[in-house]
């Protein structure tokens, strides 16, 4: 039965796949039982009872599963006997791809679109369009040791074997735990584990927050932890919260809490990757209250990709659990979720993700070396997966403070995917804008002076950047240090953005990452 990522994709066409990952089912529903016939070659039966959560007669699931057994499936969890005919599924189990460990299955709770009423509390998410960013911007380097906070059913744990010796998974809820012991399991030959001895690569840990790993350190930590800013009440208790995307704290404190002390779990040099929300208060700037949560001494790269007003953020995650099924409770959380907001004055709140970077060990007789702030808002579509250009623009930035001093003597060149676009008025000598736009990675545009235009436009590796300013500072009589060194400050931010890159002595994993 090939019920693959492909095979489910092949079984009932792309327009219904697209249907499904928005949580509508009826056009894969209409092909299921449109070819439900075609034999136990097809995964028409899988599709149907844990992609569609529809009823599969027992003849049809007997003929799918011929060696598990639909009673098998009972025994394992998977599925249910409705009656003398027809089985439903416990469970929502669905095919899933990486490029580390090829095709897996992956075992969740049901969502909302599979089942009548609110979600249970303790549900436990599958495979959302959060753990695939994540999964998307993580950086992939090798590491020994890696932590996964906030592990759900467990698909960074998934991708983080791939490239590290050793995961530790964590999280609160001890039915999110058990479903990643039984994926991993499931998926142990994929992911190259012993059944018999998971620990000997994995760690599965309960508790809250870095509770479970306090006093240890690691390579790499990547958290989808939940952000969901949800308004407290008066006597409240942990039975009446999602614990998989509400962590029980007042407003965005888990996002704060999280960029503060997660650093602290580091190894010199090591790195965190977090998804998370953020509070914007009115008359303010989105990035004010985020970067002041980045400590002193670590590289801090937040990355905003949606900003919501609190009304359709409400909306969005009282739909999330089926909470909008139940029209009283619905107004009632409804209004909650504005009160809340308007208590600390929010006028929008904003998503996306945070890199943090723990400074590498200092070196004797050597300053510390400039800390890396960048917030930027991209709301566009990036090339997927952008990890790649995250990691080379951490090494372009290495590359920028090691070289901070000897720029001038560096050469460099434009990046092949970027291109040039001027705009003039018809008739007009010069053009009025003239912009760089990249064609991969973050896909950035970018406004260019006029010296700036002609500083890249020679930028072909041979001259030195000291060089071609002082040629521009004679053309446009302005040879003064003052030109240059704006200039060059100027040039310095289209090396980090990726514009331009170091024509030799740059860092080799940079021109690997861009396919130079």
């Amino acid at each position: 039965m090939n019920y693959t990522v492909d095979g489910v994709a092949e079984l009932i066409g792309i327009d219904a796949w697209e249907a499904l990952e928005k949580g509508q089912l009826i056009p894969a529903l209409l092909a299921c039982t449109q070819r439900g016939a075609m034999g136990s070659e097809q995964p028409s039966a899988a599709v149907l009872l844990w992609m569609l959560s529809g009823t599969v007669p027992d003849a049809q699931l007997s003929a799918a599963f011929p060696l598990t057994t639909p009673a098998g499936l009972d025994t394992l969890g998977l599925a249910a006997q409705i009656d003398a005919q027809g089985w439903r599924a416990a469970v929502d189990l669905r095919p899933y791809s990486s490029d580390a460990s090829g095709e897996m299955w992956v075992a969740s709770d049901l969502g909302q679109h599979q089942r009548p009423g609110v979600l249970r509390r303790d549900h436990v998410l599958g495979i959302g369009q959060a753990s695939l960013t994540l999964a998307q911007l993580t950086i992939r380097s090798a590491v020994d040791r890696a932590l996964d906070l906030g592990v759900g059913c467990g698909i960074q744990t998934f991708h983080l074997l791939g490239h590290a010796q050793h995961v530790t998974a964590t999280d609160l809820s001890a039915r999110a735990l058990a479903f990643t012991r039984f994926n991993l399991l499931l998926n142990a030959r994929r992911l190259r584990l012993d059944p018999a001895d998971l620990g000997n690569r994995v760690a599965l840990r309960q508790g809250s927050l870095l509770d479970p790993v306090a006093g240890e350190t690691f390579d790499l930590a990547v958290s989808n932890p939940p952000f969901v800013i949800t308004p407290r009440w008066e006597g409240e208790t942990a039975d009446r919260q999602f614990t998989y995307r509400d962590g029980g704290l007042p407003g965005d404190d888990i996002v704060s809490t999280l960029m503060k002390e997660l650093p602290g779990v580091l190894t010199p040099g090591g790195t965190a990757q977090l998804l998370g929300n953020w509070e914007i208060p009115v008359g303010r700037h989105w990035h004010e209250r985020v970067e002041s949560w980045i400590p002193a001494a670590v590289d801090g790269w937040v990355l905003q990709r949606e900003q919501l007003t609190p009304a359709a953020y409400a909306q969005t995650w009282l739909r999330d659990a089926a909470e909008t099924r139940d029209p009283q409770w619905f107004a009632e959380r409804y209004a909650a979720y504005l009160e809340d907001f308007a208590s600390r004055d929010v006028e929008s709140i904003g998503f996306g993700s945070v890199l943090l970077r723990a400074q590498a060990t200092p070196v004797a007789g050597k300053p510390a070396p400039e800390v890396l702030r960048r917030c930027e808002e991209v709301i566009h579509a990036l090339e997927q997966p952008i990890a790649p250009h995250i990691a080379a623009a951490l090494d372009r930035y290495d590359w920028s403070v090691a070289h901070a001093n000897e720029l001038p003597e560096q050469c460099l060149v434009v990046a092949d995917d970027v291109t040039e676009e001027r705009h003039q008025r018809p008739g007009a000598e010069h053009p009025g804008v003239i912009l760089l736009r990249q064609g991969a990675g973050f896909r950035r545009t970018t406004l260019l002076s006029t010296e700036l235009a002609g500083f890249v436009s020679a930028c072909d590796g041979e001259l030195s950047a000291g060089q071609i300013a002082m040629a521009l500072g004679a053309l446009l009589g302005q040879d003064d240090n003052a030109f240059r060194t704006a200039l060059l400050a100027d040039v310095r931010e289209l090396i980090l953005d990726g514009f331009l890159i170091p024509a030799a002595d740059g860092p080799p994993e940079t021109d690997q990452l861009l396919g130079r």
